[in-house]
């Protein structure tokens, strides 16, 4: 499914860098051939190892990974909303993103200069975050414009969503991003048709040196725990040089650097669940595979993950969990004790289920 989220951040703090370890984890094109191709855009592998154990289990030929879209945004400036820097073009891009990896640099280095002159993280945040309030301010207010002429008239929905948008507005003046509001089922559809910045799920990827404490990074922790977001810590230099070596080099590297984190894993992972995607398999000789789907999502709707046929084709859907199938061992065994059940139109597929569609 085509989710993706976008690498956005100040100037120098590292984005270019960590898309650079992404890629290294981009799965074969011919496995997805949907995706947008693009130099800036970067289909990655969701970790998980129950795929290897599936693929072990059906001796498949071929394993295919879930994945992932991250989106190598360009450098934000302050001012951006007013035209500054890329202005428009960097918001525009942001606007089509699903949710946003705001890189913020916590390391410094003498070597590579800052955009303000000085390392503050969370100045950074306070300057990316007012950016996108300010473009949203600029869309809230263009909005309340255009419907002045049926506001006069007394046009219900117009008075509605004016009311609407009043409340958003206040928020955004208030510093605060339109993600703060809890809006009615209602309001959101509303809401949606505005493409509001500020609005999108954030993950704060915090870029530090491996192995330094930093006060920097509980202070911004805080502030993504406030927010509701989510939040990591990637040395995305390290990362990028753990990327290009084999896999054994890579763990002998680590333990040289006593890295024990696994912060780029951490990065792809948290990023999925902030999309809200799940995974479910499809396992047999010829090949395991990780499909991604939204959470909540019903069989019927889960297998256009599959083919877009097997929604209005649906019959019914052979389900187990993937824990169940790999602690018997086998299919036979599985439905030998009653571990497969049948699910119908209304199941709603759960992260790990093993999954044999009937059309």
């Amino acid at each position: 499914m085509s989710l993706s989220i976008g690498i956005v951040g100040l100037p120098n703090v590292g984005k270019s860098t960590l898309f650079n370890a992404l890629t290294k984890k981009s799965v074969p094109a011919e496995n997805y051939p949907f995706c947008t191709i693009d130099p800036s855009v970067g289909i990655v592998a969701v970790p998980d190892d129950r795929l290897d154990k599936l693929a072990k289990l059906s001796n498949s030929a071929k394993t295919i990974p879930p994945a992932i879209e991250f989106t190598d945004i360009a450098g934000l400036v302050k001012g951006a909303s007013t035209g500054e820097g890329l202005g428009n073009k960097f918001l525009s891009h942001i606007r089509e993103v699903d949710a946003i990896a705001e890189v913020v640099r916590i390391f410094d280095d003498k070597n590579i200069v800052h955009v303000a002159g000085k390392l503050n993280p969370l100045n950074d945040v306070e300057v990316i975050n007012l950016e996108l309030i300010l473009a949203d301010l600029e869309t809230v207010s263009k909005r309340q414009n255009n419907l002045s002429r049926e506001i006069k008239r007394g046009d219900k929905l117009a008075l509605i969503e004016n009311d609407l948008l009043t409340k958003i507005r206040l928020v955004l003046e208030a510093g605060r991003l339109a993600q703060t509001i809890n809006f009615t089922p209602e309001e959101l559809v509303l809401v949606k048709s505005l493409h509001l910045l500020s609005i999108k799920p954030i993950l704060y990827v915090f870029n530090q040196k491996s192995g330094e404490a930093n006060t920097d990074t509980t202070l911004l922790e805080s502030l993504a725990k406030d927010q509701g977001a989510g939040f990591v810590a990637v040395d995305a230099k390290i990362e990028q040089e753990l990327s290009t070596l084999e896999e054994s080099d890579r763990s002998n590297f680590k333990q040289e650097l006593a890295i024990t984190d696994d912060g780029l894993n951490d990065l792809i992972t948290a990023s999925y669940k902030l999309l809200g995607l799940i995974t479910f398999f499809t396992t047999g000789p010829d090949e395991t595979r990780g499909w991604t789907i939204s959470a909540g999502s019903k069989a019927p709707k889960a297998g256009t993950a599959i083919h877009t046929d097997f929604q209005d084709k649906f019959i019914r859907a052979e389900v187990i969990g993937t824990n169940d199938l790999l602690r018997v061992g086998s299919y036979a065994k599985a439905r030998e004790l009653g571990l497969v059940r049948t699910e119908g139109k209304d199941y709603i597929v759960q992260d790990g289920d093993v999954i044999e569609f009937k059309i």
